[in-house]
Parts: C-alpha cells; structure tokens; sequence
C-alpha cells in the first residue's frame, strides 16, 4: 500500500500544472469567503469553512459542520477531516487556497479505500502549525484526493448557483463562527457528566 501511495504521489506531482491552473480559475470565480471554525449559517459573503461550503456546493441544505460526523454520508470522513484541519490552522490569505477542492470532497469510497486515506493522511500530515505545515497539508490532500473514487464533477456556473442561492439568504454581512473546540468539549462533558448521588 505504501509502494502504492508513493507512486501516486508521484503521479500527482507530475501532473499538478494542469491541475492547479484549473483550480487557480476556479478560485477566483467563486465569490465565497472561508473563515475559520463553524457557522450557525453563512453571511452575505460566504464566510464558512471548507466543510460547510462544499456541503451547499454538493447541493444539500446548509448545515453548521462542527465535526466531520456532521457531513453527508457521500463525503469522506478522513478527506473532511484534513481539509478542516487545514482550514482551521490556515491564515485567512492561506484558506482561500482551500476553495478550489469545495466541489471535491464528496467522494466517500469503501471502507477499505477510507482506511487507505486515512493511512495515507496520518502518516504525512504535519502537527504543528507553521507555513510549510499547511503547504505540505495542502499536498497531502491533493494525493488523498486522488485515492479511490473521485467525487461527481461540478462545474463553477453550478457551485456559484448554489453558493448565492444560500447568500440570499443571509442577514447579516458575515458569518457568527462557533468554534469546534467548543462543542467537542461540550459533547465530551455530557459523556462524563458525574450521576446524581443516591439519598
């Protein structure tokens, strides 16, 4: 497996001027701001992390994504993961470079092929947060991305659609973040919460 993933990541190198030239384009046409942590809904702007927008990009209602167990079924558990990781250590220039994949994480494969990604993510996925941290995430993902069954394609006039569809909605001119520290700690005191005592 790890022979495998060495060849694609080679593969993926090699081919990544294309690749990034396309993406470039689709980053500049989608008007959508990313930001950090969760929202309660988006702002006239956008302003949602990676998760929550390609969730409106795949055509679903918009839902807070707080974390990745929070997404649709057909969206990868380990890809989903690592893009909120990244989109949460990001700087606010950094995230925007993550807009370009929102029309590709809905690319959940068998089990077997989530736990390839998952290897593959774990093993080269930097822990401490610096510049070359996110630029080496940004690569992993990119290979991940690659691995097993590739999400349906979407094109940018479809995404921006859906994207205004939902600013439309908005009230306000950006998004209220929750932070998803906040509620895994608060799922996590509900687990523990000490029982009553008896008499």
């Amino acid at each position: 497996m790890i022979k495998s993933c060495v060849a694609l990541a080679i593969t993926i190198f090699l081919g990544s001027s294309i690749r990034i030239a396309t993406m470039d384009g689709f980053d500049h046409i989608l008007n959508w701001k990313l930001r950090h942590g969760s929202h309660r809904f988006p702002g006239k702007d956008g302003g949602t992390c990676i998760n929550e927008a390609a969730v409106v990009a795949a055509g679903f209602e918009y839902r807070p994504i707080r974390r990745v167990e929070d997404m649709p079924e057909c969206f990868s558990r380990p890809i989903c993961r690592l893009a909120m990781h990244l989109n949460d250590i990001a700087s606010n220039a950094q995230r925007q470079r993550l807009l370009p994949f929102v029309a590709r994480l809905a690319c959940a494969d068998k089990p077997d092929i989530e736990r390839e990604r998952a290897s593959y993510i774990e093993a080269h996925t930097p822990m401490f947060f610096s510049f070359e941290a996110f630029e080496e995430g940004l690569q992993t993902l990119e290979v991940a991305l690659a691995i097993g069954r590739q999400a349906d394609p979407l094109g940018t006039d479809e995404v921006n659609t859906r994207f205004e569809a939902v600013q439309g909605q908005a009230t306000r001119a950006t998004s209220i973040t929750d932070s998803h520290l906040f509620f895994e700690a608060k799922s996590w005191l509900k687990s523990k919460k000490v029982p009553e005592p008896i008499g």
